[in-house]
């Protein structure tokens, strides 16, 4: 490898792409194609990188394996970077297996966090979990250490584990600082700033107060009954009842929370479950079959009482905590995905939320209407964007496939 090659990847490595363009943008040879592919990367010129990436890849010989593979995890992160949660990943599996077997661990490892940031993105965290729990990250460089601790930051955030979160951030602060590259203290250093925002509000007595993940963590750990609106569950201690399938339930459910320790009238249960605006016997009827439905599914952690006017939760001891998302919309769900401020497509949007592309454009089409996104492009180049949400993290509102946590 000659000497323009050489400083052109140490300037990658060290965060500063112009610097390597500066010594082989005119060059067409196979490495530099894919340093200059990996160069532009780091300048969110995703569509340029992949076109020299493929080049690179192809100009490879037959005999060039590793170098091929690399290429391969190069277009796979810039895939993952742009929001292409359909990029073959069988592509990526092949290119860890041939590190793998020539023993080039650094990048058998970073094809790996790869695959597990994809996971985290689709909302399969305990997947995600599992897989980096297979990794070691002893005698490795910084930068890849960092790296997968931000990855264990971001598992224990959807875990709601604040402990172990800050615990990973920490270790990724002190790689971070060991590598010495910038992007990698400022992601680090956002980071931070989530752990210090609002993640969801608590509602009881009548008030709502926001709390920050360690506060979070700590009403879920409570005697109390918690009705978790983010999650679309209620436990108390180790016990939980899950209604993320029972809409109807989980309405009923929070709207007797939320009146606790008085009673939620016929009136108010039937609009909040069933969209009624005016009562009659019907709704009568369908109200105290529903009541049934979720007095036997609660039968565990409260008993669900007629009163003269509605019905009412009653606990023998403990009170009724209602934990709310930050934010209360249909939409929050995508609002969250989008809220990391890359460009994302209809179809990386359905992929991740596990929905119909349908579903998708009705939602993105009422947040471009309040102004909440905005599209660039067209027809199947069209990609949405959205700022950052500020004043919360939206932690609680990132989706999670049913039953998986």
């Amino acid at each position: 490898m000659d000497s323009l090659i050489t400083a052109a990847a140490r300037a990658l490595k060290s965060g500063d792409p112009l610097g390597a363009l500066k010594r082989i943008a005119l060059r067409d040879d196979a490495a530099a194609l894919a340093l200059r592919g990996i160069a532009m990367a780091q300048l969110g010129e995703f569509a340029k990188a992949r076109v020299l990436l493929r080049r690179a890849a192809r100009s490879f010989g037959p005999t060039e394996r590793v170098e091929c593979a690399r290429c391969v995890t190069a277009e796979a992160e810039v895939a993952l970077a742009s929001r292409d949660l359909q990029w073959p990943t069988h592509a990526l599996d092949e290119a860890r297996r041939t590190f793998g077997a020539l023993g080039d661990h650094d990048n058998r490892l970073h094809a790996a966090l790869l695959q597990i940031r994809r996971l985290l993105l689709l909302g399969r965290v305990t997947e995600a979990s599992d897989a980096l729990d297979e990794l070691d990250f002893r005698a490795t460089p910084a930068m890849l250490t960092a790296r997968g601790e931000l990855v264990a930051f971001e598992i224990a955030l959807r875990h709601g584990h604040a402990a172990p979160a800050r615990a990973a951030l920490a270790r990724a602060r002190a790689a971070a600082d060991r590598s010495g590259i910038d992007p990698l203290r400022a992601e680090v250093e956002r980071g931070e700033a989530t752990l210090a925002l609002p993640v969801a509000r608590l509602i009881a007595g009548g008030e709502e107060r926001p709390l920050v993940l360690a506060e979070v963590e700590t009403v879920l750990a409570s005697q109390h009954l918690i009705v978790d609106a983010c999650r679309r569950t209620a436990r108390s201690e180790r016990r939980e009842v899950r209604l993320a399938r029972r809409p109807v339930l989980f309405s009923l459910l929070r709207c007797l929370a939320e009146a606790w320790p008085g009673e939620a009238t016929r009136e108010i249960l039937c609009e909040r479950a069933f969209g009624a605006r005016r009562l009659n016997e019907s709704h009568r009827a369908r109200l105290r079959v529903e009541v049934g439905r979720l007095r036997k599914e609660l039968r565990s952690l409260a008993d669900i009482r007629a009163a003269p006017g509605g019905f009412a939760l009653v606990r023998k001891s403990g009170e009724v905590l209602v934990l709310a998302p930050p934010i209360e919309s249909p939409d929050a769900s995508v609002l969250a995905l989008m809220a990391d401020g890359e460009a994302w497509s209809t179809s990386a949007l359905a992929l991740a939320l596990a929905s119909s592309q349908r579903t998708v454009q009705r939602a993105l089409s009422d947040l471009e209407a309040s102004g909440s996104v905005r599209a660039l492009g067209r027809g199947r180049a069209r990609r949405w964007l959205s700022a950052p949400v500020g004043g919360f993290a939206t932690t609680l509102l990132l989706p999670a496939l049913p039953g998986i946590r």
